[in-house]
């Protein structure tokens, strides 16, 4: 492309086309008219000094939080503030933004920082983006809940559920939605606060005005909850503070109610909240809703039909949820072959998720599922497991009956082992490794004994040697008495004993000399 020239067209073109002629250098009268296109990083507009600044600053910032100065950061912040004063309102909008969400994180990670500085900031922020108006109070009531100023925090979802500016839009009306929500999970903290300063339900009937103050909040709580759950969303966090919460107050017939509902005996009424929240068809599918009614209807001693009707819509929704062995206990109790059936679909589907394979319960409850058809003499019991079976025969022996998961069922858990080796001889019996399995001996391939050597054949005897005939020994007339002459030498010095051994010695061989004739 370097060796491209570039020369304008002016022959047979307009004025209006731009267009130009690739000449090759190697000679070739090839030539091409192509446009010129306008580059998508090229601004016509020229930039004036107000709007050069206000770049040159923002970029500043960054290079400044790249580096973690912060200190700088907010001195460069204090002056990007001009940028809001674009005439363009679009414009203007969004350096208002950058400043909001910038800013808070200086805020953050700047030393000796006080509330009052936040409670500045925000309300700053508050004024000069109305648009952002109602995610500012969010935010700012958040960092007062975590800073555990729940009143404030209170006050400023009260004051943002009660503004307006200019047409309501929908995503005004959304954002006012969550407001209010968050608005009455608050009155909730509250109606702990209060519920908690009475220790029995009796001292409560006592204090007429902390019960009425009491009441006065819970309908403020439940009436905003009870409109907001209304609209099509995923209210988990909110249903859980309305529904199940775990501190609870003794009640006069000596139960603990876990919510306000239970407080005030409406048990009713959260069965159609609950209801309502998980079979709507207008809300997105949440398995948490079924959960939550599950465990409701399970706790009121709801009848056996309508725990499954529940745990049916949970299992199409996750089929590896940690209920589904509850799901699978209540459909083996009927005795009906569709239940029998469901159920054993029930514990195949489980076993197809890696967070069941090892879990002994499950491959057990397979097991009891194809026992139970058997002794109930459903017809064809073995082609209908063959039919939950046909989508799986190609990948289950790999994904559950291998060497390797035999090894390490051995070491890890044999009862697993067992139920395992039933499985897989029923399911898969032409299968050759099911001999691994049929006994936990032969499961590990032993090491075979190395060969025993042959013994080596023992070397006959060396022939003894004759002894030497042994010379008489010499007699000697006079020899001088060794025993006297040793403690003398020990008690004499090194050298007194060696002259005095050299006499001795001279001394012995002399009479030795005059012995021997």
């Amino acid at each position: 492309m370097a060796d491209l020239e570039m020369q304008p067209i002016t022959d047979d073109t307009s004025d209006g086309d731009r267009n130009t002629v690739l000449n090759y250098p190697n000679g070739s009268n090839d030539k091409s008219k192509l446009p010129l296109a306008d580059s998508p990083f090229y601004d016509h507009r020229i930039e004036s000094g107000f709007h050069q600044s206000t770049r040159t600053c923002c970029l500043k910032v960054r290079n400044a939080m790249l580096h973690n100065d912060w200190h700088k950061a907010g001195q460069y912040m204090a002056s990007y503030f001009q940028a809001i004063e674009d005439t363009n309102v679009s414009v203007a909008q969004q350096h208002m933004e950058i400043i909001w969400k910038t800013g808070t994180d200086i805020l953050h990670h700047l030393p000796n920082v006080t509330m009052e500085n936040y409670n500045d900031f925000y309300e700053q922020m508050k004024l000069l983006g109305l648009n952002n108006y109602l995610l500012v109070s969010l935010e700012h009531s958040f960092h007062l809940m975590v800073n555990g100023q729940l009143e404030k925090a209170r006050h400023q979802l009260s004051m943002a559920e009660t503004w307006r500016h200019g047409r309501l839009s929908e995503s005004q009306s959304q954002r006012v939605k969550l407001v209010q929500a968050y608005r009455s999970l608050l009155d909730y903290f509250t109606w702990c606060d209060k519920r908690e300063n009475f220790s029995t339900a009796a001292a409560l009937s006592t204090d007429e005005m902390a019960a009425l103050d009491m009441e006065t909040v819970y309908k403020k709580s439940t009436v905003n909850l009870k409109e907001i759950l209304k609209n099509p969303g995923v209210w988990d966090p909110f249903i859980l503070c309305y529904i199940e919460v775990s501190r609870a107050l003794p009640c006069s017939d000596g139960t603990r109610a876990s919510n306000m509902l239970e407080h005030y005996q409406q048990h009713d009424e959260i069965s159609k909240i609950l209801e309502d929240y998980a079979y709507d068809e207008s809300f997105p599918p949440n398995p948490n809703a079924h959960v939550y009614l599950y465990r409701h209807l399970k706790k009121t001693g709801a009848p056996e039909k309508k725990l499954r009707r529940v745990l049916k819509v949970l299992h199409d929704l996750v089929p590896s949820h940690e209920l589904m062995p509850e799901y699978f206990t209540l459909l083996l109790r009927s005795e009906k072959e569709e239940d029998l059936r469901k159920a054993l679909d029930v514990s195949l589907l489980m076993l197809d998720y890696a967070c069941w394979k090892i879990n002994l319960a499950t491959w057990k409850s397979l097991k009891a599922a194809i026992i139970k058809l058997k002794q109930q003499n459903v017809d064809n019991w073995k082609d209908v497991v063959g039919d939950s079976m046909a989508s799986r025969r190609d990948w289950w022996p790999a994904f559950h009956f291998t060497h390797f998961h035999a090894k390490e069922d051995l070491t890890t858990d044999q009862a697993l082992l067992k139920v395992k080796a039933w499985v897989c001889r029923l399911l898969f019996p032409d299968k050759v490794y099911i001999v691994e399995w049929l006994s936990l001996k032969k499961t590990l391939p032993q090491k075979e004994p190395l060969p025993q050597k042959e013994p080596l054949p023992q070397k006959e005897p060396l022939p003894q040697k004759e002894p030497l005939p042994q010379m008489e020994p010499l007699h000697l007339e006079k020899t001088l008495p060794l025993k006297k002459t040793l403690p003398l030498i020990e008690t004499l010095p090194l050298k007194k004993k060696r002259i005095l051994k050299k006499k001795q010695i001279l001394k012995k061989h002399q009479q030795t000399s005059k012995a021997i004739p």
